[in-house]
């Protein structure tokens, strides 16, 4: 009986010495090695360990980019999806300031967080001139309006370009959003088309110099860098998006996202450039054109996606759609989506800006994987792009954003930079009958003065798209903006609304 009695103590106290080491190994154990988590490594031997750890679902989900509105913190760790944009009006709430934005950011950052793998997601959005789909924040002139800006030597003025692009890039920091979906590097050849106002002009070598907004976005690329590299300097800084690959300020007619009509040659010698200054500058990532070329939609063009911008130009950032725009690919929109996805997924796209159906693309890609429609090597190809960007920008070390940049939206050092913008875009076609008689300055006692349009005192037509709505009304009309320099009781005003047909004195 002692003898059993002793033998049970004895593995009873060797349980417990084992489960002590045990413990004591725990505590002191270093964490597992992940190399895609060390930022020492290359950024390509990071891509290739964590894309080899990944399963199907979650490859699929990093391609997936959905609306602020249906995204949430469970949505973003279910799905394992790679980005989140804020559509026109798409806000945390009315008016919503710098700090709610961050927090909204931060939120769905720590749902993809919280995954398996813990890969960031990338939030965009469409910053065009300036932050403007967010309230308070500095808004520049269009693009159109920056094509004419000239320096006193009557020579355009890229470096203003450039630090409308670096200020801008605040901006959109402060909210704690690190990707920002321009520049719009149309060429407009057609006034009639209704986005000609994002265009720089309709000379392509002009459009060409004012990619200079790109380093102004994402930072000067270093000397030693690799053609076609995406490079996004530090936390000041965002991801750039050129767009839209291409030819879509060439459309018949000016028909917005119609067919371009036009040989091999005349788009690569006038739409095409600007797309070379891009890649050459290191911008992150290339949005496709809802538009066609010859008949054929550029989200199904592999041979424009695939075989020249990233084989031939060896573009090595991310390819992303335009809103929706695997959708768009038939007529009407959405007709045969799973035909629509072979032929995006296919072309080249690598992040699809789904919006709202998301779990539909979702299925219908792990569907169309699983049994070989769309190749496997396809998917890999296009995260590691995304990844790329990702690691480039710095989004695994930093994932998070802070507060400490929320100062930088709407501040006076941008402003005064738009007053310069506007200052030196504004172009005088004609004043007066002849040069020794010219009309303007107005004198401040006239008589009368006619300001006509609707424009006259409405800011949100006045500041044009993307701005109408969203924006807010803060700052100054046309109308409110001449009181203070005209002389009390010496003028009448007489304003013409065209849209109705009414006159107020």
């Amino acid at each position: 009986m002692e003898r059993q009695w002793f033998s049970t103590c004895c593995v009873l106290l060797l349980l417990v010495l084992v489960s002590c080491n045990s413990s004591f190994a725990a505590a002191g154990a270093k964490p597992l090695y992940l190399k895609y988590k060390d930022p020492k490594q290359p950024v390509g031997a990071r891509i290739k360990d964590l894309v080899k750890r990944m399963t199907l679902e979650e490859k699929i989900g990093q391609m997936v980019q959905i609306d602020l509105t249906v995204a949430s913190s469970d949505v973003m760790k279910n799905y394992y999806l790679g980005s989140v944009l804020s559509g026109g009006g798409s806000v945390p709430s009315p008016k919503a300031s710098a700090a709610a934005w961050v927090n909204t950011v931060n939120g769905l950052q720590k749902g993809a967080l919280s995954t398996r793998l813990g890969i960031p997601m990338i939030y965009g959005i469409d910053a065009v001139h300036g932050h403007n789909n967010v309230y308070n924040a500095t808004i520049f002139p269009h693009n159109v309006g920056l094509g004419v800006t000239r320096h006193e030597s009557s020579q355009l003025d890229p470096q203003l370009i450039k630090k409308i692009g670096a200020a801008t890039a605040k901006e959109v920091r402060a909210t704690g959003i690190p990707y920002a979906f321009a520049p719009c590097i149309a060429v407009c050849r057609d006034p009639r088309w209704g986005r000609c106002y994002e265009s720089y002009s309709e000379d392509h070598t002009i459009v060409q110099k004012m990619t200079e907004i790109i380093p102004g976005l994402q930072g000067d690329l270093p000397a030693n860098s690799r053609k076609g590299v995406p490079f996004v300097d530090n936390r000041t800084k965002v991801a750039a998006c050129a767009k839209h690959y291409m030819g879509d300020g060439g459309t018949t007619k000016g028909i917005n996202e119609n067919n371009t009509v036009i040989s091999m040659n005349g788009l690569m010698s006038i739409h095409m450039p600007a797309y070379l200054n891009s890649i050459s500058k290191g911008v992150a990532t290339i949005m496709v054109s809802y538009s066609s070329w010859n008949g054929k939609k550029m989200h199904a063009n592999r041979e424009l996606v695939t075989g020249f911008l990233k084989d031939k130009l060896k573009f090595r950032g991310f390819v992303i759609s335009d809103w929706q725009g695997i959708d768009r690919i038939t007529s009407p929109p959405h007709a045969n989506y799973s035909s629509s996805i072979t032929a995006g997924v296919g072309a080249g796209i690598d992040m699809i800006m789904v919006a709202y159906n998301y779990t539909e693309l979702i299925n219908d890609m792990i569907y169309q994987v699983k049994n070989r429609i769309i190749p496997v090597s396809r998917i890999d190809d296009a995260v590691k792009r995304i990844l790329r960007v990702k690691f480039v920008m710095g989004l695994f070390e930093k994932p998070l954003a802070d507060l400490s940049m929320v100062n930088e939206l709407g501040k006076q050092e941008h402003r005064d930079l738009a007053r310069e913008a506007v200052r030196k875009s504004l172009v005088l076609l004609k004043n007066g009958k002849t040069a020794d008689k010219p009309l303007l300055p107005l004198p401040k006692k006239a008589a009368k003065i006619l300001v006509a349009g609707s424009h006259a005192d409405n800011l949100g037509n006045q500041c044009g798209g993307w701005t109408i709505t969203w924006q807010g009304q803060t700052g100054n009309d046309l109308t409110s903006g001449m009181f203070p320099v005209l002389e009390q009781f010496c003028l009448c005003f007489f304003f013409f609304f065209c849209y109705n047909f009414t006159i107020r004195i």
